[in-house]
């Protein structure tokens, strides 16, 4: 597939969180191995947080999932090989890390997989 070995880019601002090899595309989701870089640190408790809540799959809980992943997105950016993406959902646990992505903004009905 087009995607498979490109590397995509997590940034905070001008500091590296890390990178995903793209070793799987599964349309919408790709997916990778993750290597944290210098500023995964100040984030990693947010993307643990996400996941927990995200497996918890409890309706009520939906709400505290959102503010966690609004604060993701005010935190880090995507990067694709040619530039920075305007809209993601982006999952990282431990060394693996799957995404999807787009050039408009989401529906707010997204599924959140």
């Amino acid at each position: 597939m087009g995607f498979v070995g490109e590397v995509w880019q997590v940034r905070s601002g001008d500091e590296p969180v890390g990178e995903i090899l793209i070793d799987d595309a599964d349309f919408p989701w790709l997916s990778g191995r993750f290597r944290a870089g210098p500023a995964f640190g100040a984030v990693e408790q947010l993307f643990a947080r996400e996941l927990a809540l995200l497996e918890a799959d409890v309706e009520e809980r939906q709400e505290e999932w959102g503010a966690v992943y609004e604060e993701i997105e005010r935190r880090v950016s995507l990067v694709a090989p040619d530039g920075p993406v305007p809209e993601f959902l982006l999952h990282i646990q431990g060394d693996r890390a799957w995404f999807r992505w787009s050039d408009e903004p989401f529906d707010d009905d997204m599924p959140d997989e």
